[in-house]
């Protein structure tokens, strides 16, 4: 187990898992620089660690994320940078969201609370989405007259459609977690005492499961997007034989024939 984190990010890796924590319960966990930047520096130590098998993110107190720091935003050093120097800040920031997106390692948004703005993209970037069902979520960012970040455009229309996405960033409506989980946007809605043990249980068994197989499984789905039929199938042909060769599929054949659970060693 790592050792205490007390900064605005806590980063505790434990059994395969990795538990990154935004730290900032006064301000509902709203980004500073100082939790994006530890935020990637952990993402991307995650994604080359053969010790962690799943990533699990939530906040601290009773919020999951509250989005950009209204508070701090237009700062005299922001408007200080030239138009291109801002722009390559905000690429470099939003690589938080990016690295959930596109880790090899499977993530998981464990949302015990409120969640607007950016972190309603942190949480869009994971890869499963658990919700205590006292959450509720917004885009919020037309009330600031911000047209969106953090990705929160490309899920949301993926997963919504065109109308309904557009409705969500356009009104900036607050939603429950029922109606999230009814529109696919949330996996499961669980009492908040349930969320994190659910989310830790659901983590467990992914970070023990074939890691190079769900590597994989990540890439295709999202080239799903963008690919023809033919080209998944033609990307399906190498993915099935690389996972086909791995020490995981072996053992997998081998539980199945034998009739008992397999034990995946990730390789």
């Amino acid at each position: 187990m790592s050792a205490p984190d007390i900064s605005d990010l806590q980063v505790e890796i434990r059994d395969g898992i990795a538990v990154l924590t935004m730290n900032r319960p006064e301000r509902l966990n709203a980004l500073s620089q100082a939790m994006i930047d530890a935020a990637i520096a952990a993402l991307e130590r995650c994604a080359g660690d053969p010790a962690v098998g799943c990533i699990v993110l939530t906040g601290a107190g009773r919020g999951f994320c509250a989005g950009g720091d209204v508070k701090a935003m237009g700062g005299a050093a922001l408007h200080e940078m030239s138009l291109e120097q801002q722009v390559d800040r905000q690429r470099r920031i939003h690589r938080f969201a990016g690295l959930l997106h596109d880790s090899p390692k499977v993530s998981i948004a464990a949302i015990n609370g409120p969640c607007a703005g950016a972190g309603f993209g942190l949480a869009l970037a994971c890869d499963l989405r658990l919700a205590a069902d006292t959450a509720t979520f917004t885009t919020a960012f037309a009330k600031v007259g911000f047209a969106g970040d953090f990705g929160i455009t490309w899920p949301l229309a993926r997963t919504l459609g065109e109308a309904k996405a557009k409705e969500l960033l356009l009104l900036s409506e607050v939603i429950g977690a029922a109606e999230a989980q009814t529109l696919g946007l949330l996996n499961r809605v669980l009492p908040v005492a349930d969320l994190l043990p659910a989310a830790m249980q659901l983590a467990a068994r992914i970070a023990t499961g074939p890691q190079v197989a769900y590597r994989y499984m990540k890439e295709n789905v999202h080239a799903a997007a963008a690919e023809s039929y033919a080209q998944l199938l033609d990307r399906e042909g190498f993915t099935q034989r690389r996972t086909g060769s791995t020490a995981d599929h072996r053992e997998g054949v081998a539980a199945f024939v034998e009739k008992r659970s397999p034990k995946f060693s990730g390789r």
